[in-house]
């Protein structure tokens, strides 16, 4: 039975089509976007928009279960979301990459037309604390991590991080405190931290450590820190190609940022800072220089430190491993206009057109 050429044609473009699209759907990465509120979600929900799920850390079970590759988002609600544990984001079976990463984020965001401060997503730990014990059954210490980060290519954005209620120092020598966010593990690479509020009371609710970071390619930008005990420490991992830029941090009663494990490429420019008891903490051995470009630091105890723990700030060190020009601008003394309007939109960052405001720190990567 003879074929009609057209029909012959039809069916060679059908196959073409059909192979072609097969091509596509094995190159194609899944993208997968989960959704979180505390307000109406339940854990045991789909987790989509119009089903979210209810905490974080059951967010981050069910992304370590995933196979597979591509991005994965998870979308925060506005809302409180109390960790009784840790959320723990370890997807071993999932690849990540700089283009596709493991985001976890606020719905709305900073530079968003209907965001306020109000809208921004809040964390708080209320877990217990892993103790450490002596003989005689006193209290030396503890700690425990809020959101702990255990691979590579993560992006967290646009949250309010609170530390977690509790007596940092129930008796003399110990310290117990609480890590909101910890990035551990073997060979990480590229954590993004970016528009997050980072708040807290060393009375009421300290914030020992806004960010841990033990991986190389961390950066940290337009975040605010306020309140914070320490805002950044780099340890354990050595540590290249990492950055600090356009961050606000005020009244740190620690150190703003350690090196501990930190390479001299560290970039740390367009940040502003005052009311800061240490301005920067190096190694021990102190072997590493650092850069400071463009940036403003007004009202502070101490400029450079070396050593130093959970419990101290180490000692003094030499004022020439902090390498600086004209465009850093320090003032030993004094303060700079931080609004406290609730209602505001610069809610805890610098009144527009005051000092400071020229360097562009702040949560919004436009500004208005």
């Amino acid at each position: 039975m003879k074929i009609n050429k057209r029909i012959w044609l039809a069916i060679i473009l059908l196959a073409s089509i059909n192979i072609f699209a097969q091509e596509n759907t094995s190159e194609k990465k899944i993208g997968i976007h989960l959704y979180v509120n505390p307000n109406v979600g339940k854990d045991d929900s789909d987790g989509t928009k119009d089903k979210p799920i209810k905490s974080l850390p059951e967010a981050a079970k069910r992304v370590n279960k995933m196979i597979g590759e591509g991005t994965i988002e998870v979308y925060l609600s506005s809302g409180t979301y109390g960790l009784s544990e840790t959320a723990a984001f370890n997807p071993v079976n999932w690849k990540f990459s700089k283009k596709d990463r493991l985001i976890i984020r606020a719905e709305i965001l900073p530079d968003s037309t209907v965001w306020n401060p109000s809208k921004m997503p809040i964390i708080i730990s209320t877990m217990p604390f892993n103790l450490e014990i002596n003989d005689k059954k006193e209290v030396t210490g503890g700690s425990n991590y809020g959101i702990l980060i255990e691979t590579s290519h993560v992006t967290i954005q646009g949250l309010r991080i609170l530390g977690e209620p509790v007596h940092e120092k129930p008796s003399e020598g110990a310290l117990v405190r609480n890590y909101p966010i910890v990035w551990d593990g073997k060979n990480l690479r590229d954590l993004r931290i970016t528009q997050c509020l980072f708040l807290g009371n060393k009375f009421a609710l300290p914030n020992h450590l806004g960010i841990l970071a033990s991986g190389k390619e961390l950066e940290v930008d337009h975040c605010v820190f306020y309140g914070v005990k320490d805002a950044v420490v780099m340890w354990n991992t050595p540590a290249d190609q990492c950055t600090m830029h356009h961050n606000l941090i005020l009244n740190s009663y620690g150190a703003v940022v350690w090196t501990w494990s930190t390479m001299e490429d560290f970039k740390f420019y367009n940040n502003v800072i005052s009311g800061a008891n240490v301005l920067w903490v190096l190694e021990k051995e102190a072997k590493n220089a650092y850069t400071i470009q463009n940036s403003m630091l007004v009202g502070y105890n101490k400029l450079v430190n070396k050593g130093g723990g959970p419990q101290d700030f180490g000692i003094p060190a030499d004022p020439k491993k902090l390498k600086y020009n004209s465009d850093f601008k320090i003032k030993k003394a004094g303060s700079l206009a931080v609004e406290e309007d609730q209602t505001s939109r610069y809610y805890l960052q610098l009144k527009p057109g005051t000092l400071g405001t020229a360097y562009n720190a702040g949560l919004f990567y436009k500004v208005k």
